[in-house]
């Protein structure tokens, strides 16, 4: 890693590094846009985008939330393997327009043409996995350079999301290709950061910590083989019987992965233990959608598992981690946090055991409880300055 010298920043400390307008938007948008849908679902609301209201339901959990937690975490984590200036500043704010423009054309509420909506929505991904790619290269991180793969992958997703909508005025191929592209980033961000997380936390409790999560190996290249494998599969023809064995047998080894880390000697950090749990919502999610495949579940029992308890729970689990480590908090949830991944993770199982119009509300409204709470607890850590550096300017 290169070193650089940081030079003085005198703007908005919001802008002051990547991940704090955009973990800010991600939490406000989550709060807001699932009691949204619920509204749109049940007929009191109409939007008038591109989209049909389950398509831009699906659509904006996995293109519109997660985008911008995904670019939050990798303007945070790029400055640290290069060493070189975070984004900031003016690109960063247009940045962020860009992605609440493509929240608001996918909404319908610019007035575009299909075509349109699609430009202004994937320009947000296409920008990031520019400047992803631009940054590592300008720092020689070749290493690093693997990421650029995924990152692209996921915008080819989302283009294929609004492609098949324009043609066909669905988009069932680019539902599940961003389910599987957001599966593949989380195994990759997951397998990363969970046990070296917990290793850390371990060794630095105890001088003879006892076991030890198992570092990344040859193991976790060949379950992410596997669970490459299993998802095409899917994506290609979700209802064959390859399919349903190939995700239960993803399943199973993403199971024993999250096994090999060690989880349950974490239970008294908080912070910790969720990366865990919601990384555990994958497997299980899998295996649901296992048996959808094979005829004996519904399919929307394994996405939600996912969506809701393994995409939701997971992001919001590293933004709380990264934004209080990255702003000079310590690394403690509190109860205020700790209620707000519960609530997450309960508006998951609540999704999937209650079905009903009444326990569809519950889970929004758990949902929008959780991330509402985010953002109460996390919104002045996000736009403040850095406690240790609350001079006149610094950031």
């Amino acid at each position: 890693m290169q070193k650089s010298i940081r030079a003085a920043y005198g703007g908005p400390s919001l802008f002051s590094y990547g991940f704090r307008p955009l973990f800010l938007a991600a939490g406000l948008f989550a709060a807001l846009i699932v009691p949204l849908w619920m509204l749109v679902w049940s007929g009191d609301i109409t939007l008038s985008g591109p989209f049909s209201p389950l398509d831009w339901h699906i659509h904006e959990m996995l293109f519109g939330y997660t985008s911008a937690v995904i670019a939050g975490f990798l303007f945070t984590a790029i400055p640290n393997w290069t060493g070189r200036m975070p984004t900031r500043g003016w690109p960063l704010m247009v940045l962020t327009a860009l992605w609440l423009a493509g929240r608001l054309a996918v909404a319908g509420m610019l007035g575009l043409e299909p075509v349109a909506v699609m430009a202004v929505d994937c320009g947000f991904m296409l920008a990031i996995g520019a400047m992803v790619t631009t940054e590592i290269v300008a720092g020689r991180n070749w290493s690093n350079l693997k990421v650029v793969a995924p990152v692209l992958l996921y915008l080819v997703a989302n283009i294929t999301f609004h492609l098949e909508s324009i043609a066909t005025g669905g988009a069932d191929i680019g539902r599940r290709l961003g389910f599987a592209m957001v599966v593949i980033l989380i195994l990759l961000i997951g397998g990363r950061i969970i046990p070296s997380f917990t290793r850390n936390w371990l060794v630095k409790r105890s001088p003879e910590p006892g076991p030890l999560p198992v570092p990344f190996g040859r193991f976790d290249v060949a379950s992410l083989v596997v669970m490459l494998t299993a998802l095409l599969a899917w994506v290609v023809w979700p209802e064959s019987r390859y399919s349903g064995v190939a995700l239960m047998l993803a399943a199973a080894v993403q199971g024993l992965r999250l096994l090999r880390w060690r989880g349950w000697r974490v239970w008294s950090s908080p912070l910790l233990l969720m990366l865990h749990l919601a990384f555990g919502f994958i497997p299980v999610g899998l295996a649901a959608l296992s048996l959808a495949s094979l005829g004996h579940l519904p399919a929307a029992i394994g996405l939600h598992l996912l969506g809701v308890g393994g995409f939701g729970g997971m992001t919001l689990a590293v933004m709380m981690r990264a934004s209080l480590g990255h702003t000079g908090r310590a690394l403690q949830a509190g109860p205020a946090l700790t209620l707000a991944f519960v609530s997450v993770a309960l508006a998951a199982v609540v999704r999937v055991a209650a079905p009903t119009m009444m326990g569809l509300w519950i889970a929004a409204v758990l949902w929008a409880l959780g991330f509402g709470i985010f953002v109460w607890r996390m919104a002045p850590v996000l736009s403040l300055p850095n406690p240790a550096r609350r001079q006149p300017n610094g950031r």
